[in-house]
């Protein structure tokens, strides 16, 4: 594939944007070549700027469960459109997305609607803090909750595990109330909650992650963290940005039967449009402004074009209860292929998986945590990577980031990207 388009661009961008992208994985180093620029894109495919057509799982990083330009989000954002496109006041669709919301999440008994998953779990965790009157925050290494000042410490995905804090412009103290632990080491859990668990104001965690690459909770994990928190007084937020409406129209707490105190949502809730929402129990959202003293705020919050978006695809969810068995079966389908092609090239390799969410790492061992997600021989997915893209198929270009199928993906989908496999596997085999 020729790719001299997409370069021109991205030569162009260098000179304006920094890295030439507006976020860091796009820029395509961890797979050791330039980005291609996307043009289009329609069902379960897109078009590069070359027009080249590839299978895409990435998916925008989640939220197009149902494909690329699905008819009835389309139409939805058209008509909204025509009735205007911000006013920074209130609307009646931002009040039917929170229903929508609140009738599948039923711990969030209030919600407030955002802009961005960063922005929901930044809010949640003010709310905590004012809610308790603590300080301390518990995440899980590996587990991103977008780039929030206090949580940038061992968040996985696009920063690497270097020190505290993991990035450049935060200072050491904005980070010194924040506790990371293992993800799914139960007895770290319980050393953390033992020495701090009464000034901890919350515990966040995403149920499973997918910013190490897909990492599904160890069985008692969850519960253990609900057990102790509750314990603890501290408030346990479930940040569902990635899996709520992803993995179940109720996501992960649905699936578990664990209620968290607060729920961060993203993506899907969009249909493609930045929208995030933060909610819980009605006793600690009461402590939001203008009902109480916690400050936060946003022009375009409830923004007409990303609710109307979001108010289709969730009324395309919530009227079809077999889809999400659809959605597993297929991914399972493609996941089982996927090893049997790896084991027939000689290349051992893990995949962990989640209903539509998937991590081919290129490890032997069981990943389960962010240090065996380390353990991935990089070089080798970058391989993986290129091959599979020249061969049309579009992967998330970081081995610590989940790929995702959608309802548009289908069973010939399937066979082609098991074919891609086959020669991609082979490249690794050979490097």
């Amino acid at each position: 594939m020729k790719h001299d388009r997409s370069s021109e661009i991205f030569q162009r961008a260098r000179r304006l944007i920094p890295g030439g992208v507006n976020s860091p994985v796009r820029a395509f180093r961890a797979v050791g070549m330039e980005p291609i620029v996307i043009a289009r894109g329609a069902g379960s495919h897109v078009w590069d700027a070359d027009g080249n057509q590839y299978i895409d799982y990435l998916g925008s990083w989640g939220p197009l469960l149902l494909g690329h330009c699905h008819p009835e989000v389309i139409d939805a954002v058209r008509a909204a459109l025509d009735r205007g496109t911000s006013f920074g006041a209130s609307t009646e669709q931002e009040v039917e997305l929170a229903e929508l919301i609140r009738e599948a999440f039923p711990s969030m008994e209030k919600v407030r609607l955002v802009n961005s998953g960063t922005e929901a779990t930044m809010s949640a965790i003010r709310v905590a803090r004012g809610f308790t009157g603590r300080k301390i925050v518990v995440k899980f290494e590996g587990c991103y909750h977008g780039h929030v000042d206090a949580l940038l410490v061992k968040a996985g995905s696009g920063v690497a595990t270097l020190s505290l804090p993991d990035t450049a412009g935060i200072p050491e103290d904005v980070t010194r109330h924040t506790i990371a632990l293992p993800f799914n080491d139960t007895d770290a859990l319980r050393d953390a909650f033992e020495r701090w668990g009464t000034e901890a104001a919350c515990a966040i965690v995403e149920p499973v992650a997918g910013n190490m690459g897909c990492v599904p909770p160890a069985p008692g994990f969850l519960e253990e963290l609900r057990r102790l928190t509750q314990q603890a007084a501290a408030v346990l937020i479930f940040d569902e940005v990635m899996t709520g409406f992803r993995l179940d129209y109720g996501g992960v707490q649905r699936l578990t039967g664990i209620v968290p105190d607060m729920t961060t949502l993203g993506k899907v809730i969009g249909g493609g449009l930045p929208v995030g929402a933060y909610g819980g129990r009605a006793d600690i959202m009461a402590q939001v402004a203008p009902e109480g003293p916690v400050y936060q705020a946003g022009t375009l919050s409830g923004n007409p074009l990303g609710v109307a978006a979001g108010i289709a695809m969730l009324k395309v969810l919530g009227r079809d209860p077999g889809l999400y068995t659809r959605l597993d079966r297929l991914t399972g389908q493609l996941a089982g292929r996927l090893l049997e092609e790896a084991g027939r090239a000689g290349v051992r390799v893990t995949l962990n998986r989640r209903g539509s969410m998937f991590t081919v790492f290129f490890t032997p061992r069981p990943v389960t945590d962010y240090a065996s997600a380390k353990t991935s021989d990089t070089a080798a997915f970058g391989a993986f990577f290129r091959a599979m893209l020249e061969a049309g198929v579009y992967l998330p270009p970081s081995q610590f980031e989940a790929a995702f199928v959608s309802t548009a993906h289908t069973d010939a989908d399937v066979e082609t990207t098991v074919r891609a496999s086959r020669g991609a596997f082979q490249a690794v085999a050979h490097k």
